[in-house]
């Protein structure tokens, strides 16, 4: 079931990621918010429709010409797919969720060190082994009073030893010291079930699809 209040769970999600990725304003439209991303690789901007109509999605998609635009459309995937041609290519699925913040502050397993900073409103957790080796990490923009955990990422030769929630637990804790009380964010199938198990709950389905330059028919309007 869809959450009433998605809309609004969207834009706190976006005015922290704008935050932790550095990226512009997202700007307000009929439909949603478009955001200028300007990434070197993988993304040159976004549209985020938080209750997406067939006929915004076609009709957006037609004033799209840049390559790597992504579309965030929060509907299910095999709603969304047969709105857009081969042009748009679907990325793995994601999930809104969030959480209320409290100032849990975890201990790091044995073996492990931690380290949290922040810097131009963007908190971050370095989770590494005696010898100092990367072993995780995360961050999380901040946003007044929400927090949007991001780019959690686990080395493969330490997963499964509860680094990911070191690393989420570790953020939550410090965000709520700086006035945060709601963490928001977008979870891949995998975090989804990390953010589950650490009290996250899910709102709804996100679809993602990029604009696609090796895609058959990229180089043609239809």
């Amino acid at each position: 079931m869809r959450d009433p209040d998605v809309r609004e769970l969207v834009r706190m999600w976006i005015s922290g990621w704008a935050v932790s990725r550095g990226s512009a304003e997202p700007v307000d439209q009929p439909w949603g918010w478009s955001i200028d991303v300007g990434a070197p690789v993988g993304e040159v901007g976004r549209h985020v429709l938080p209750e997406p109509t067939e006929a915004e999605v076609r009709k957006l998609a037609e004033t799209v010409t840049a390559p790597t635009t992504w579309l965030k459309l929060f509907a299910e995937d095999d709603t969304v797919r047969p709105w857009l041609d081969e042009r748009w290519r679907m990325d793995v699925p994601g999930f809104l969720m969030s959480v209320p913040l409290t100032a849990e502050r975890p201990g790091a397993p044995a073996g492990y060190t931690v380290t949290a900073w922040e810097r131009g409103g963007v908190l971050r957790v370095l989770v590494r082994t005696e010898d100092g080796h990367l072993a995780a990490r995360g961050q999380a923009g901040l946003a007044g009073p929400v927090a949007v955990p991001d780019q959690i990422t686990t080395a493969p030769e330490h997963r499964r030893r509860g680094l990911g929630a070191l690393v989420m637990r570790t953020l939550q804790c410090a965000a709520y010291e700086r006035g945060a009380r709601t963490g928001v964010l977008v979870g891949t199938p995998e975090g989804q079930a990390l953010y589950t198990a650490l009290g996250w709950t899910t709102h709804a389905p996100m679809a993602s699809l990029v604009l696609d330059p090796t895609a058959p028919g990229a180089q043609r309007r239809p």
